[in-house]
């Protein structure tokens, strides 16, 4: 069995590095290109982890260890975009500072204080053990979902050896 506390916090620790190697080295115009209609783009994956770590990490930790409900938190609500006139570097250098901070919460874990329970208002009953493998999920799940967007016109531009990138078109959302 991993030790999920140590186990997340590497993980964790490495996203922020990864953004900033991205916003680094490409082109704005590229970070915000929508890969379809009603997709998101690699800065609104990076901006909606911002928003997580802002609004919903620290409300959720204090739930577990006060014993309160979790707040609802919804990407729809989300209190960043990059409409705003910020750089993208910006953006990756916020969202280095908020991690750091966060993982700061993993360092007051016990082994004891994974079963710890709070109520999450769609899911119920969830425990903080839950909570970091869905972080460590969530971080890896926009990850994808970023470089998947950040790669559509690569493909487009790759003529024949399209074929090979089938599995990575992204079709535009249907709701």
């Amino acid at each position: 069995m991993m030790d999920i506390v140590s186990t997340v916090k590497a993980l964790l620790e490495t996203t922020p590095v990864r953004w900033q190697s991205l916003v680094a080295v490409l082109p704005e115009n590229l970070l915000k290109r929508q890969p379809a209609a009603g997709e998101w783009s690699a800065l609104e994956c990076l901006e909606h982890l911002i928003d997580f770590d802002r609004n919903a990490v620290p409300p959720r930790f204090q739930a577990f260890f006060t014993g309160a409900a979790f707040p609802a938190f919804s990407p729809a609500t989300a209190t960043i975009s990059f409409t705003a006139d910020v750089s993208s570097e910006y953006l990756a250098q916020q969202f280095d500072a908020l991690r750091r901070e966060n993982l700061r919460l993993l360092d007051q874990i016990t082994a004891s204080d994974l079963e710890r329970e709070a109520v999450h208002p769609q899911l119920g009953l969830v425990t903080l053990s839950q909570m970091l493998h869905q972080w460590g999920g969530h971080d890896l799940m926009h990850l994808r979902q970023a470089e998947q967007a950040l790669m559509q016109p690569f493909i487009e531009g790759c003529g024949v050896w399209q074929v090979f990138f089938q599995q990575h078109l992204v079709q535009p959302n249907k709701t």
